[in-house]
């Protein structure tokens, strides 16, 4: 599947993003800790240039506990600032501002030297539709102020929120980049929801769900009884292979349309669901040593 989706309101953001810049002390990037190369956008580094950043690996409830370790070794070995945050549950969330006031810790020093004492710090909450910035931002505020939705496309507009005399943040909308150079990247955004379901066939979206699990993750699919994966023949399209499963699940679900064929479109709206609810257990779809070559030409992209 080549997954393309680029709204226009996003080059506006971009735009608006650039501009309130100058208006933060510190850029806080959120990505999907079950994807954390796909999930950061890559313009993120032009737009924000020499910025202090924290990265904040969210939904860490979601993915796979070994592969966030890793994940975050990798970042902080990159020189990068790191939190492990599930903005749903608030799990980390309690350590957000004194990593941001580690992050901006002699630029604090500085403004007691010159007499701003209580001077706020003003944080960029940034990263790509659906990844809960809003939700994140609610957490940390210990209150509903930044609208939050299970869809991309909820947050449009600046919003600012205040936490406590300390510390303000300002929400902005998801942002993609203009084009997905490699077509793993755009399955992996959709896997997630961070892509509108309405742009792409969400039956073959879950074939290559079902791919990926079967091959990765065989015990996931014990919520659907099958307990005897097939593995995927040699030279066989996942495409293929994932249907397969799908017509399995869909089986063993009892799933049928008129005429007694499986409702395998059905079952591919129910595996979505129910892998970008959790309810399929922990996965992480790309680790540090996979980062290269993923963002196409063969080169290493910048994460």
């Amino acid at each position: 599947m080549n997954i393309q989706w680029y709204p226009g309101h996003m080059t506006k953001t971009r735009r608006q993003m650039e501009a309130d810049l100058k208006l933060v002390d510190l850029v806080v990037e959120l990505i999907d800790a079950r994807i954390p190369v796909s999930s950061r956008n890559p313009d993120i580094d032009a737009i924000c240039g020499a910025k202090p950043r924290l990265v904040v690996l969210n939904r860490a409830d979601q993915a796979d506990p070994a592969g966030s370790r890793r994940w975050a070794e990798y970042f902080r070995a990159q020189g990068r600032p790191v939190l492990e945050t599930d903005a749903k549950t608030g799990k980390g969330v309690g350590q957000f501002s004194a990593a941001v006031r580690e992050v901006l810790s002699e630029q604090i020093a500085r403004w007691r030297e010159k007499g701003l004492v209580g001077r706020p710090v003003r944080a960029m909450v940034v990263g790509v539709p659906n990844v809960g910035k809003s939700t994140f931002i609610n957490k940390v505020a210990g209150r509903k102020s930044a609208r939050a939705g299970d869809r991309p496309g909820v947050t449009r507009g600046k919003q600012w929120v205040t936490v406590d005399r300390g510390l303000e943040l300002l929400d902005t909308p998801g942002i993609l980049w203009p084009k997905f150079e490699d077509a793993q990247t755009g399955l992996h955004l959709a896997f997630t929801g961070a892509v509108k379901d309405e742009i792409m066939d969400v039956e073959t979206l879950a074939c290559h769900l079902m791919a990926f699990l079967g091959e990765r993750y065989p015990a996931a699919l014990q919520a659907y009884k099958l307990t005897e994966i097939p593995a995927m023949p040699e030279g066989e399209e996942p495409v293929a292979y994932g249907y397969r499963l799908l017509e399995l699940a869909a089986q063993k679900r009892g799933m049928r349309i008129s005429g007694g064929e499986f409702d395998t479109e059905r079952m591919a709206r129910v595996l979505l669901d129910e892998f970008r609810g959790g309810r399929l257990g922990r996965f992480t779809l790309e680790l540090p040593q996979e980062a290269a070559g993923s963002d196409g030409g063969g080169e290493e992209r910048n994460v």
